[in-house]
């Protein structure tokens, strides 16, 4: 008979429901009966035994929760009765013993990535045109309107909206209800890839709110994180657009640029309007130089790389109460395959280690990386104390009526987005990946904050899971979206790239998963898939400015 219930650990004292359970049910587990009391939804969790006020719950083998009042074997566990709690957590002791996946299938594999003069190789061959300051959106959207078009790289394959049919409709006299049932979707197919440079998978715009105004600090983190966005693999230059005025200088650009070791090393044109006789001249000479950077850009050729290259970004977002049984455990045995092979994955949303902490510091190699990661943390967590709020603060509305009712449950799930290798590094906002294996990026719980930040420090794919759907993507990233139940993947599938769904019912093992996952991946790094957000041409982009975002 079909399972029910499932427990996660051994350790745990909770029970997640795979359904819909009525109330006045008896459901067994482990030759165990069950009264659910009250009725559950699924992904929702019942108690495994009674509790008294102030008991420790558990999942995931960690604490996760306090009881506010006694709860009775096979009662709902909500948040009228359980409160965020965490364990503590101190200093690294001893030395982590790590046991590597079997990753025999994929030692000899190759993805087809385009190598840059610093060594780095990326999965795509992207031009970015990018503001200094948001005085210069304007022109940026000009830009795109002008070129995008002409070049051929305003494709998508998606479903569009058919407004004649809706003006036809009105102009035959429609009525209000007649226009409410029109069926005005339509597929859309348009080219692939530009006639003109066939080498340059995508000319991608940027803007943002930034540059000018706020504080000087976020002008220059603004700066770095534009300049780590140059220097991915997956760029091959950029246009750049600044007013001549704003608190991002050309010179921090540059400075960071020389920083990551690409100065010199890739076409970067750098236009300031203050130095240009009209605003129509600034723009043709901005055509210009992109022209010109395309046209280098285009002299790059996908070649065999081994996957010891892949730089894979780790994120999570509109998670659910699956996402810690299906799509987050497989992104991290995703991970553990990345670093067995020699390449490198950047786990991310430090608000989403919370209550994980111990872990993290007893995986990292080296003493200083604890410490920094220790420090790093309980900075973000004052940081938000002190701004009114706190990490408890960080489920949503939607990942509370889907089953995760503290932040310490959620990050107990979030965290296994990273695996179970060592730590070999410690980043914060805005620096570079340098070193090969499973590295730590201090960004914000937000979704297109953290994949933001990722894509800066020199991930050249994200895996992004989800449980409630979201079309997130990066401008300059593949960001692979993985749907923790089927059900959303059915339902968003225009949205939804790998389906995990199948691990919670039993049908495929994670490591059967992660095998087909890590195929798919292969695919898309090597230009052969486009991922749903591309097709979609979903390019999100939003710098933190370290004020307290969950």
């Amino acid at each position: 008979m079909k399972n029910r219930l499932i427990k996660i650990s051994p350790k745990d004292n909770l029970l997640v429901a795979l359904e819909d359970i009525i109330a006045g049910e008896v459901v067994e587990y482990d030759g165990r009966p069950y009264t659910i009391t009250d009725g559950v939804k699924v992904k929702h969790k019942i108690a495994e035994h009674d509790f008294n006020t102030e008991d420790i719950v558990v999942m995931y083998g960690l604490p996760v929760g306090k009881t506010l009042s006694p709860i009775a074997k096979g009662e709902v566990i909500t948040t009228k009765n359980v409160v965020h709690h965490t364990g503590a957590f101190s200093k690294r002791t001893g030395v982590y013993e790590w046991s590597a996946p079997d990753v025999k299938l994929f030692e000899q594999c190759t993805f087809n990535g385009y190598k840059r003069r610093d060594g780095k190789v990326g999965t795509a061959n992207n031009w970015l045109v990018i503001p200094l300051v948001f005085c210069q959106n304007r022109n940026i959207l000009i830009l795109q309107e002008e070129l995008e078009a002409q070049l051929g790289y305003k494709r998508s394959q998606s479903k569009a909206i058919d407004i004649d049919h809706i003006t036809r409709a009105i102009q035959n006299g429609a009525s209000i209800e007649e226009v409410l049932a029109l069926d005005i979707v339509s597929l859309v197919e348009e080219p692939y890839r530009s006639p003109f440079f066939p080498n340059v998978d995508g000319l991608r715009f940027i803007t943002h709110d930034g540059g000018c105004g706020g504080t000087r600090e976020d002008a220059i983190v603004l700066s770095k994180l534009l300049a780590g966005y140059i220097a991915n693999a997956n760029v091959a230059g950029a246009t750049i657009l600044g007013l001549g005025c704003q608190n991002a200088e050309v010179k921090f650009i540059q400075q960071y640029l020389e920083e990551f070791g690409v100065l010199g090393e890739k076409p970067v044109y750098i236009l300031e309007q203050q130095q240009s006789v009209s605003e129509r001249d600034f723009i043709a000479e901005a055509v210009k130089k992109t022209f010109a950077g395309l046209m280098e850009a285009n002299k790059v050729k996908r070649t065999p790389q081994p996957l010891s290259e892949l730089v894979v970004g780790l994120e999570c977002g509109g998670s659910d109460g699956f996402s810690g049984i299906s799509s987050n455990p497989l992104l991290g045995y995703i991970s553990d395959m990345i670093v067995a092979l020699g390449g490198s994955a950047i786990l991310s949303e430090f608000p989403e280690l919370n209550g994980v902490e111990q872990n993290i510091v007893d995986r990292c190699i080296e003493t200083d990386d604890a410490d920094k990661f220790i420090d790093l943390i309980r900075t973000y967590a004052q940081r938000a104390k002190e701004a009114g709020s706190g990490f408890e603060a960080n489920p949503s509305p939607g990942n509370i009526k889907d089953g995760l009712i503290t932040d310490a449950m959620k990050s107990a799930g979030a965290a296994l987005k990273g695996g179970t290798s060592p730590i070999v590094d410690v980043l914060d906002y805005t620096e570079v990946i340098t070193k090969k294996g499973l590295s730590l990026l201090c960004t914000p719980g937000n979704d297109v904050e953290s994949t933001t930040g990722l894509a800066s420090t020199g991930a050249n794919i994200i895996l992004f899971s989800t449980g409630l759907g979201t079309p997130t993507g990066n401008p300059a990233v593949p960001v692979i979206k993985v749907s923790s139940n089927t059900m959303l993947s059915d339902r968003m599938s225009d949205i939804i790239d790998f389906n995990a769904g199948d691990i919670v019912t039993g049908d495929r093992s994670i490591r059967e998963s992660a095998i087909e996952l890590m195929e798919y991946i292969i695919r898309v790094a090597s230009g052969e898939e486009l991922v749903k957000a591309e097709k979609l041409r979903q390019y999100d982009f939003i710098p933190w400015k370290r004020g307290v975002s969950l």
